[in-house]
C-alpha cells in the first residue's frame, strides 16, 4: 500500500490483489435474488416471476441474467424442476449475451437436463454422476478463480477444470420450458472475490465528511447509507483510487438528485482541468427534468459524456450502478445496461481530469439511500 501526502493530511492509496485458487473465499457476498421481485436481473426472451422466495422460469426460450458481470466469484443456489421427468434447463457462467437470433449464450453452461445435472456442456472434464437427489431441492456451489472452476453438488465435490477461456461474464439461468419444463431457483448468492465492501451497514467507517462532520447530513439506518438532505458535506472515501470497478445500489425519492464523485481531489472539485468527474444520479422520470441537457441525465459523466439509453427505475425502487475506470476510459452500467462508454478519443476533456483521487457521494440537499457499495479492480474492456 502506498501513502501519498496532500497538504497536511495522509491518505491511503488502494491496491487490488487477485484471489488465489485454494484460498478461503472472502470478498463481497450478496443475495442476488431478493425473493420478491427480479430487481438485479434481466429477463431476455422468456417469462419469469418471483413468488414466495422462488425465481420461477414459467414460459419461453431465453435467459434470466444478472445485472453484473463476474470474474472471480462463488455462486451458490438451489434448484428443482417442476416436471416429473424429462426436465431440462441450465446455469450459465462467464457468459455473454446470446448470439443474434439465438435464445441462449454460447458458453459456459452447467446442464440441468435429467441425467446430466451439473455437467458442463462440451467440457469432458466437468462431469459427475450420482450427486443429484430426485424430487427435492438440490444445491450447487460454483467457484471460479482465474482459469479454474470447481463445482460442489449438495456439499460433495463434483468436478474441477483448469482451462477456462473467458475472463468474465454474466451468470444466467436458462429457460427451455417447452422442451424441459418449468424450473424453480432460490437462495441465490454471489460472492465477488475481487471486491471488498466500502460500507459495513453499521456506521460510517471508511468515510468522512469533506470539511465538516459527516453526521450533519449522513447516517446509517436499517443497514442503509442515508443522505438526509440536511445542510452538510459530501461524503468522501478515506482512501484514494486510480483504476477501479465500483458497484452500488441506490434509491431516490420522486425527482431525486445526487451523484458519485470519481477520482476527485480533497475538496471534491469535479469541474475543469485537474478535477475528478461526477457520475450523475437522477430521477430521469421526473417532469421537472424533462428538458435537461443530455449529459445531465442519470449515469452521465457530468458535462462530458451523455448516458443512453435511460433505464432508471421509478422513484422509490432500487437501481444498480457500476462505474469502471481504466485510465481515461469510463464505463457506466445502469441496471445491467451499458449507458456510457467514454474514451479519450471521443471526449478530449477526459485528458484534463485526474487519474487518481477520492470516491464520494454528493449531498444535493435531498434524501438518498445507498447500499451494497463495493470496489474492486477494473474489469477488462
Amino acid at each position: 500500500m502506498m501513502v501519498r501526502t496532500y497538504g497536511l493530511a495522509l491518505y491511503a492509496f488502494v491496491c487490488f490483489a487477485s484471489p488465489a485458487v485454494g484460498d478461503p473465499p472472502t470478498g463481497f457476498r450478496q443475495q442476488v435474488f431478493n425473493g420478491h421481485d427480479l430487481q438485479g436481473w434481466q429477463v431476455l426472451g422468456c417469462r419469469a416471476v418471483a413468488d414466495q422466495g422462488k425465481l420461477i422460469l414459467q414460459d419461453g426460450d431465453g435467459t434470466v441474467r444478472t445485472d453484473c458481470r463476474y470474474s472471480n466469484f462463488v455462486l451458490e443456489l438451489k434448484w428443482r424442476p417442476l416436471r416429473k421427468k424429462g426436465w431440462d434447463s441450465g446455469i450459465y457462467f462467464h457468459c455473454e449475451l446470446p448470439p443474434s437470433g439465438q435464445p441462449w449464450p454460447a458458453r459456459y453452461q452447467i446442464n440441468l437436463a435429467q441425467g446430466h445435472e451439473g455437467n458442463v456442456v462440451g467440457v469432458a472434464a466437468a462431469q459427475s454422476k450420482g450427486l443429484v437427489l430426485p424430487g427435492v431441492w438440490n444445491q450447487f456451489r460454483l467457484t471460479v478463480i482465474g482459469k479454474s472452476a470447481t463445482l460442489e453438488i449438495n456439499g460433495q465435490p463434483a468436478w474441477q477444470i483448469d482451462a477456462l477461456e473467458t475472463a468474465s461474464g454474466y451468470v444466467a439461468l436458462q429457460s427451455e420450458v417447452a422442451g424441459g419444463g418449468q424450473f424453480e431457483f432460490k437462495d441465490i448468492f454471489v460472492t465477488e472475490l475481487d471486491h471488498r465492501s466500502m460500507f459495513n451497514g453499521k456506521d460510517l467507517t471508511g468515510w468522512e465528511g469533506a470539511g465538516q462532520p459527516a453526521e450533519r447530513c449522513w447516517k446509517v439506518a436499517d443497514a442503509l447509507l442515508v443522505c438526509t438532505g440536511d445542510k452538510g458535506p459530501w461524503l468522501r472515501s478515506e482512501k484514494q483510487f486510480d483504476d477501479f470497478n465500483l458497484r452500488l445500489e441506490y434509491r431516490l425519492r420522486d425527482g431525486g438528485n445526487s451523484g458519485v464523485y470519481v477520482r476527485v481531489p480533497e475538496d471534491g472539485n469535479h469541474h475543469g482541468r485537474g478535477a475528478g468527474v461526477e457520475v450523475q444520479i437522477l430521477d430521469d422520470h421526473a417532469e421537472r427534468y424533462r428538458e435537461l441537457k443530455p449529459w445531465q441525465y442519470c449515469g452521465s459523466v457530468y458535462k462530458i459524456a451523455a448516458a443512453g439509453p435511460k433505464v432508471g427505475r421509478p422513484a422509490g425502487q432500487w437501481n444498480t450502478m457500476e462505474i469502471n475506470c481504466v485510465g481515461q476510459h469510463y464505463q457506466v452500467r445502469h441496471n445491467g445496461i451499458t449507458i456510457v462508454d467514454a474514451r479519450l478519443e471521443q471526449f478530449p476533456e477526459l485528458g484534463e481530469r485526474r487519474l487518481q483521487g477520492f470516491l464520494g457521494f454528493q449531498n444535493h440537499s435531498e434524501e438518498v439511500w445507498f447500499r451494497a457499495i463495493r470496489v474492486g479492480p477494473p474489469f477488462p474492456h
